[in-house]
């Protein structure tokens, strides 16, 4: 029953090789996994040395079925895209962008053709693939136009706190603009989906309002009025259980304290921020990340995909210092996930 997890590398001149190479030290992970890297194996040599381990434990495979899945050793699926003396780490460049767009292809050809059962993404630099020519905003829209998926969303997730989003990339104006009706409500119904898929029974959804004061009975806007209050009517006849528009400055509070297992926002950042305040950790005495804790999850495709939920820390890139707690949670929820859908 332990679920094969295609673990893409991320932009190679990150810290994504760093943290899969630490994620992959934890041997209880392979308790209840399979983990598979699909990126380059030189680099992730690379990064075994920055770290201190033995290189013979980098295993390269040239498919699936060659892995060992056994703790000590790391078996890559090796795509043999990038030099490693050549690759300017802590760089953006059209290398590594292309490099990162590739291991995110594999890796979707790879589910689709149940080889394996769920993927995991490490992050990748949206200036490096636009400069490999490869004009997408993200891992989220790359995986929406290869399964062809007209309907998702993206979901944040740390602990208890999950929130998901009518509308992610595109500009504050354009985002209140797309708050309609129809989105609001198809949100909510792959929010509620969602969460039946993680063995919640009878999810319970909290809706933020898109205004101050969730517009104040038309004071400070009617996109409440206009929009989300008849999205969550609809979705309560359909059987939901939904409160709100629950004003935005208090709904992840409620959240956190267990009102709600899930909330619907509005916009990228409305959700964002609430998630990273509560999962990243800064140790200022330090200078250095207690914790990076979080998962980024796109909802509505035909496959499984989880995140890390942060950027590729060029700025890190070679120091070690790298935490994998993030990759870790989205393994984690690849497994939940993937466990749920066998069942």
């Amino acid at each position: 029953m332990k679920p094969i997890i295609g673990i893409t590398m991320g932009d190679p001149a990150s810290i994504g090789p760093e943290i899969s190479v630490k994620a992959l030290c934890h041997e209880d992970l392979y308790d209840r996994a399979k983990p598979i890297i699909i990126g380059d194996a030189c680099v992730m040599e690379r990064a075994a040395r920055i770290l201190g381990m033995d290189d013979s434990k980098i295993h390269m495979v040239k498919s699936v079925d060659e892995a060992r899945f056994v703790p000590g050793t790391i078996d890559v699926l090796d795509l043999g895209l990038v030099n490693a003396d050549q690759l300017m780490y802590g760089k953006v460049s059209a290398l590594a962008g292309e490099a990162a767009f590739q291991y995110v292809i594999m890796a979707i050809d790879l589910a689709e053709r149940r080889i394996v059962d769920a993927t995991v993404t490490n992050a990748l630099s949206k200036e490096a693939i636009h400069l490999a020519g490869h004009h997408y905003s993200g891992h989220t829209e790359i995986y929406a136009e290869y399964t062809g998926t007209r309907h998702y969303t993206m979901m944040l997730a740390h602990e208890t706190l999950r929130v998901v989003h009518v509308s992610t990339h595109v500009s504050l104006r354009e985002a209140c603009e797309r708050v309609k009706k129809t989105r609001v409500l198809e949100v909510i119904r792959i929010a509620h989906d969602a969460c039946r898929r993680l063995g919640i029974a009878e999810p319970r959804i909290g809706v933020a309002g898109l205004n101050p004061h969730s517009g104040e009975n038309g004071l400070f806007g009617r996109e409440e009025i206009d929009e989300i209050i008849p999205a969550i009517a609809e979705a309560r006849e359909e059987g939901m259980t939904v409160d709100g528009p629950v004003p935005p400055d208090t709904v992840f509070s409620k959240a956190i304290g267990g009102w709600y297992d899930i909330v619907v926002t509005m916009y990228h950042d409305q959700g964002h921020i609430p998630v990273k305040v509560k999962g990243f950790v800064y140790d200022a005495a330090h200078r250095k990340w207690q914790a990076v804790a979080g998962v980024n999850i796109t909802l509505g495709l035909p496959i499984i995909r989880t995140s890390v939920d942060h950027g590729t820390a060029f700025d890190q890139v070679g120091s070690g210092q790298a935490n994998e707690l993030s990759l870790l949670n989205a393994i984690d929820y690849a497994v939940r996930m993937a466990q749920g859908q066998k069942r």
